[in-house]
């Protein structure tokens, strides 16, 4: 551990952690980098007894509505009293002044998170689908949730909630990008003029796949906790669903992940397993999958186009965050092809 790392200002934290977080004490802490680069950034933190995980936002260019800290924190600490597994937090600081901007306070949880394709490839075919079976069974339960019943009746706007999606994420772009694209605009429109009725709304992860899981170190078939929530809110659950697959199956999309798509992979499920192992879990209707696919891959293009434009301003932490305007390229591409060979009309443009 370190205590000289940017993003974190071990001197002011150190009070702050004494007042507001359980276990705390007046001792010195130190930290290390544990994920940082591509969304927000993850410290450990300890005070040579204690270890908890900070989480703050990425340094510099933060788009509107992104990176919310306090949303974050409120869904990790609506869903402690679900059987969704997620991390407890301790505490919430919006003040800056403490490390200069708002961030929260978690458990440390004893976990593995398989980030590369060499912790996926030493998985043996059963774990392989245990651990798959487990990631669709645990995103249907975050989609049972019942979000009013644990306070979060407040927390989107679920009517409304894909249109909304896809002008925010065009304005996101109009913010973020590097260069012209023109088959971002031609997506946007496509999704609009085929925009599915949606079922019944849920929270929304905003972001979840196999590297946003935390795997219990003596059974990688269990997942012990989900993370990073900071795209969470209210609205159509098909959207996980459609971003699932597409790391699940995309490689361009695994470049961004875990390196390499699982469905080829021995043991894991198939794209069609998947599909129909969440429907049969979660009761919902899957016909409309294709706009759903599409939109992934739009929304993550955007993403990648961000981290893009962190990386130009020199405001990304950690290995491995290299600039990529080919991926991008290559996600509006497949989205483009994936809408050209859809049975949805209004998305073959």
């Amino acid at each position: 551990m370190a205590d000289d790392l940017d993003g974190i200002d071990l001197d002011r934290l150190r009070p702050y952690f004494a007042r507001h977080v359980p276990g705390a004490t007046d001792r010195p802490l130190t930290a290390e980098l544990i994920a940082g680069g591509r969304s927000n950034l993850t410290y450990g933190v300890s005070d040579g007894e204690h270890e908890w995980v900070l989480r703050r936002p990425p340094l510099g260019h933060i788009l509107p509505t992104a990176h919310d800290m306090g949303r974050e924190f409120r869904v990790l600490d609506a869903l402690a009293q679900t059987d969704v597994p997620v991390p407890r937090v301790f505490a919430f600081c919006d003040d800056p002044e403490v490390n200069g901007s708002s961030f929260y306070v978690m458990e440390r949880v004893d976990g593995v998170i398989l980030r590369d394709s060499t912790g996926i490839a030493a998985l043996s075919p059963d774990a392989a689908r245990a651990c798959s079976e487990e990631l669709v069974d645990v995103l249907a339960s975050i989609h049972a949730v019942d979000y009013e019943a644990v306070g979060l009746g407040e927390f989107g706007r679920p009517e409304g909630f894909l249109e909304r999606q896809i002008r925010r994420w065009g304005e996101q772009w109009e913010r973020s990008k590097t260069r012209d694209q023109r088959g971002v605009d031609e997506l946007g429109r496509r999704l609009q003029a085929a925009l599915p009725k949606s079922g019944s709304p849920s929270i929304v992860h905003g972001d979840y796949r196999l590297d946003n899981t935390m795997l219990a170190p003596d059974d990688l078939g269990t997942v012990v906790a989900v993370l990073d929530w900071e795209m969470s809110t209210l609205g159509d659950p098909l959207a996980d669903l459609g971003l699932f697959l597409l790391y699940w199956g995309s490689p361009d999309a695994q470049n961004v992940a875990t390196g390499e798509p699982m469905g080829t992979r021995p043991g894991f499920l198939s794209r069609d397993e998947v599909v129909a192992r969440y429907a049969a879990r979660s009761g919902r209707n899957v016909d409309q999958l294709d706009w759903y696919l599409v939109f992934a891959s739009y929304k993550l293009a955007i993403i990648v186009e961000g981290i893009n434009a962190r990386i130009r301003m020199g405001n990304t932490l950690g290995e491995g965050y290299t600039e990529s305007d080919a991926l991008v390229t290559a996600l509006i591409e497949g989205a483009l092809d994936e809408a050209n060979r859809s049975s949805i009309r209004a998305l073959q443009g």
